[in-house]
Order: structure tokens, then C-alpha cells, then sequence
């Protein structure tokens, strides 16, 4: 896949051109939520992504340097995919959008429970989240 050309040095469209489709930031979300994913994993989430659209997705993120990819310890016929920094970065991202859809929609208990602990200190729980996630990469590079 080639780089895409940024169409303009706007912030917000230059984000959008790496995770602004409508399936890459789901899949953030699942690596945020579960820590690690196989490609079944994503194929089996509510939403439904299209195998061929999840494996371009797939590959776009870690081009970009959102995910990567490592060995699966029980089987070779399969990956496992995480987070890089880059891509635990955006977690607060993730979390703003909870918040603006919890405002709009009606959301599943898990989500409200987890809101709940963010409202009572965000920047707390973002960096205990963040911390968890780097720990579960350090435990993975051992």
C-alpha cells in the first residue's frame, strides 16, 4: 500500500487520512479493550467488518505505525496484533469520543461503568489505561 498524500497540513485532515475511515478506529478500540486481537477476534465484532476490508484496514494501521503484528504463542497460522505507542496515543481521543456519545446515544453498561471512572479523574485514568496497555507490550518483548 502507498503512503497517502496528505491533502492539506490541516491536523484534524491529516489524522483523518491514517484512522478516519469507518472500521480503523473500531479496531483501535478492540486492541484498547481486549489488549491484544487476532484477525478472527475483529471478525467477530458486532459490527461486522468485511474480511477484505479488515485486512486493508489492518495493513493500513500498521503502515502507519498504529499496530504491529507479532507471533502468536500457540499457533503459527496466526498473528496477534497490538498497539504501538502511536497508537495508545489515542487513547484520549477514544475516550472524548465516549464521552460526546454518551451524551447522544444510549451506550452498553460496560461503557457507562468505564465513563464513570473517567469522569472522576480523566488524566488519572488515561494514564493508568496507557500504563496497562505499555506494560502488556513489555510483557510481549520478553
Amino acid at each position: 500500500m502507498k503512503k497517502v498524500k496528505k491533502r492539506s497540513d490541516c491536523p484534524v485532515s491529516c489524522s483523518l487520512d491514517i484512522w478516519g475511515d469507518r472500521w480503523s478506529l473500531l479496531i483501535v478500540r478492540d486492541l484498547m479493550l481486549a489488549k491484544e486481537c487476532t484477525y478472527g477476534d475483529f471478525l467477530k465484532s458486532a459490527e461486522g467488518i468485511a474480511t477484505n476490508i479488515l485486512a486493508s484496514r489492518l495493513l493500513a494501521l500498521e503502515e502507519n505505525k498504529i499496530i504491529e503484528k507479532l507471533e502468536h504463542p500457540d499457533s503459527k497460522a496466526k498473528v496477534l496484533y497490538r498497539l504501538t505507542r502511536k497508537g495508545i496515543d489515542l487513547l484520549p481521543v477514544m475516550i472524548e469520543i465516549n464521552l460526546w456519545a454518551e451524551k447522544y446515544f444510549t451506550i452498553p453498561d460496560d461503557r457507562k461503568a468505564m465513563l464513570k471512572e473517567v469522569k472522576k479523574d480523566k488524566v488519572g485514568f488515561i494514564k493508568t489505561m496507557a500504563k496497562e496497555l505499555e506494560r502488556q507490550d513489555e510483557l510481549k518483548v520478553k
